[in-house]
């Protein structure tokens, strides 16, 4: 039995992190945008338990108003391919502000037909206020059994104790997220890569990356434009991921027929990760 009002969610952690070694927590700081759906769904970090890669995924209950639904998720390179097949139990819940854990125990069977596994009706919007939010925090967690069975051979290195990671979330005011890159004598463009200066959105900068005759897939016959992370603004605090919700467009000068395409991208902690490349037919510049 936890009290929340005698510790922090943070100290709660690290005394799990002692008992349940093969347990991953995420504290996700900024629950309402979920709960809103401004965000519509996130993960945790990769974490391993018994030589496989996991993650914890949560998100608004399709098909259900005012539920979240939370799932397991196995995302081994080795888990490819038709005939794979691992099978385990599993537990998910929810570290409360007091009182006793809220939880499902439940037998995971995962194969290429379903990765993921966990409860769609996972909670109510109602009982997570209740009882799990504080100051917009709330503390997911996935915790896999000793016993997992694969068919198919994999060495693991028993975990000494269990991971943890906080996700926080950040709505930028629509004004200071708008970021135009006007381009003068496109058609004269000589270089493969062009671009454009860095801006500030959020904890980091941005900037965005254009291949004028197309990359990888699009190489030839399209535009190719990525939005790319760079540095974080201040030194300050841990460096973590950054999970992104934008748009890419590419206006239509002439006829207000704009072409845009809306991500939801998580981008790793290296510096200058591409988030996302689309592609735009060069017969519709």
């Amino acid at each position: 039995m936890l009290k929340m009002g005698l510790t922090s969610f943070e100290d709660a952690i690290k005394e799990q992190l002692k008992e349940r070694k093969n347990a991953h927590f995420m504290l996700v700081d900024g629950m309402s945008k979920l709960l809103t759906e401004k965000v519509n769904n996130f993960q945790s970090l990769d974490f391993q338990v018994s030589g496989l890669k996991w993650r914890l995924l949560i998100q608004p209950a399709v098909g259900v108003k005012d539920y979240l639904s939370v799932a397991v998720w196995i995302i081994d390179e080795k888990c490819t391919g038709p005939n794979w097949e691992v099978k385990f139990n599993f537990k998910i819940g929810l570290l409360p502000q007091t009182g006793p854990e809220y939880f499902y125990v439940s037998v995971g069977c995962h194969n290429e037909k379903q990765p993921a596994q966990g409860v769609v009706k996972f909670i109510t919007h109602t009982q997570l206020k209740e009882r799990f939010l504080v100051n917009d925090k709330a503390v997911f967690y996935a915790e896999i059994s000793e016993e997992v069975i694969p068919n198919f051979l994999v060495t693991g290195i028993p975990r000494t104790m269990g991971t943890a990671e906080r996700f926080k979330l950040i709505e930028v005011a629509r004004n200071n997220s708008r970021f135009t890159w006007k381009i003068t004598k496109f058609s004269s463009f000589n270089g493969e890569e062009h671009s454009s200066y860095e801006f500030t959105v959020g904890p980091r900068r941005w900037k965005l990356v254009m291949y004028p005759r197309g990359t990888g897939d699009g190489k030839g016959n399209s535009l190719s434009l990525y939005l790319n992370a760079s540095n974080y603004v201040t030194n300050n605090g841990p460096k973590g991921r950054t999970f992104a919700v934008y748009k890419l467009r590419v206006l239509d000068q002439l006829h207000r027929n704009h072409f845009e395409i809306g991500m939801y991208v998580y981008v790793i902690i290296l510096l200058f990760s591409k988030l996302y490349i689309f592609y735009m037919h060069i017969s519709s510049i």
